[in-house]
């Protein structure tokens, strides 16, 4: 696979990342072989950038993570994350004191079985820490070596600024698919003006954008798209179909799956975008991987790029306390 750069620090990693959350958190049961085989071909294939964060399990997916890669840590770049409280559900609060960074960097590498985090994200901003001592704290566990890159997650324009004028920033990730163009007005600009690399998360819309997805209703009572994704509830999920059924129609000519444009599209967008599609199935991965390869059209873009102005969608993409966390 072909690298990109993120930020402004000598981050590369593989145009396109594997998201590991699913592989042990929200999205049904875990199966720890795939998964684990999952991690090893998309090594093969090129892919190097793994992401996960202590939330998700909480622990489990760093602990597998570690399993899978602790022959093969040289050639791979791990992303994990602070900033949850680890209580009850994944949004149970922010806690980004200094101290507890430290805390969990340490917890973190062990888990991992590595020494050094490669790109160490704060998962969600936290109001009542200054963003100038969480970036601080982030600059003196580079100096230790322990972690080389900082990141931001789902901040707005204020935090982000802050954040890089204490501690260059590598990359912010965030919801950003064809679907949801949250960033479109006022990161994005930001991003290219500071030389920061987007890592969007959910690029196939929670697998809405493959024509796969099922009704929230239809998703057993565990999984996070049951309840947590309003898009797919009800008849928001009917109205959504408008999008769906496009990125299918633009897919068929070129013999490519509707999930392929998705992923094509956003590379296509820019070359400090780097997305990470989660699975835990290797005939999802390669799937997956093999959108590096399809060029769309200038106008199929540029019909994609409207599809949210054109069709618009219907729900929000949290429920009601899950957004509160979101700095925007």
């Amino acid at each position: 696979m072909t690298r990109r750069r993120l930020g402004q620090g000598g981050l590369e990693v593989s145009s396109l990342g594997l998201g590991c959350m699913g592989m042990s958190h929200a999205y049904g049961e875990p199966d720890d072989a795939e998964s684990i085989a999952t991690i090893h071909r998309a090594i093969e294939l090129g892919c190097t950038f793994f992401d996960t964060a202590e939330v998700y399990g909480p622990f489990t997916n760093e602990e597998l993570l570690g399993r899978a890669l602790k022959d093969r840590r040289d050639g791979v770049q791990i992303a994990t994350k602070f900033g949850f409280v680890i209580g009850d559900g994944l949004f149970s609060g922010a806690d980004s004191r200094p101290t507890h960074i430290r805390e969990v960097v340490e917890a973190s590498l062990r888990r991992l079985q590595t020494d050094r985090i490669d790109l160490l994200y704060q998962h969600r901003v936290d109001p009542a820490v200054p963003i100038e001592d969480v970036a601080g704290t982030v600059r003196d566990l580079i100096v230790e070596g322990k972690v080389l890159h900082f990141g931001l997650s789902e901040a707005g324009v204020t935090t982000i600024r802050r954040a890089h004028a204490t501690q260059p920033v590598a990359a912010l990730q965030s919801e950003y698919s064809i679907w949801e163009r949250n960033l479109d007005d006022e990161i994005l600009p930001l991003l290219t003006e500071l030389g920061i690399g987007l890592v969007p998360f959910s690029p196939l819309g929670r697998g809405f954008l493959t024509g796969t997805a099922k009704r929230a209703e239809d998703y057993p009572a565990g999984d996070f798209r049951s309840t947590g994704d309003p898009r797919l509830q009800g008849a928001n999920f009917d109205a959504n179909q408008r999008i769906a059924n496009l990125v299918r129609e633009i897919a068929a000519p070129y013999g490519a799956t509707p999930g392929q444009v998705a992923l094509a599209w956003l590379l296509q967008k820019r070359d400090d975008i780097v997305p990470i599609p989660g699975t835990k199935r290797r005939s999802y991965l390669e799937e997956n991987l093999a959108a590096e390869d399809l060029m769309l059209s200038h106008d199929d873009v540029a019909r994609l790029d409207g599809a949210l102005a054109t069709l618009g969608v219907s729900g929000e993409r949290y429920g009601e306390k899950a957004l509160t966390m979101v700095d925007r």
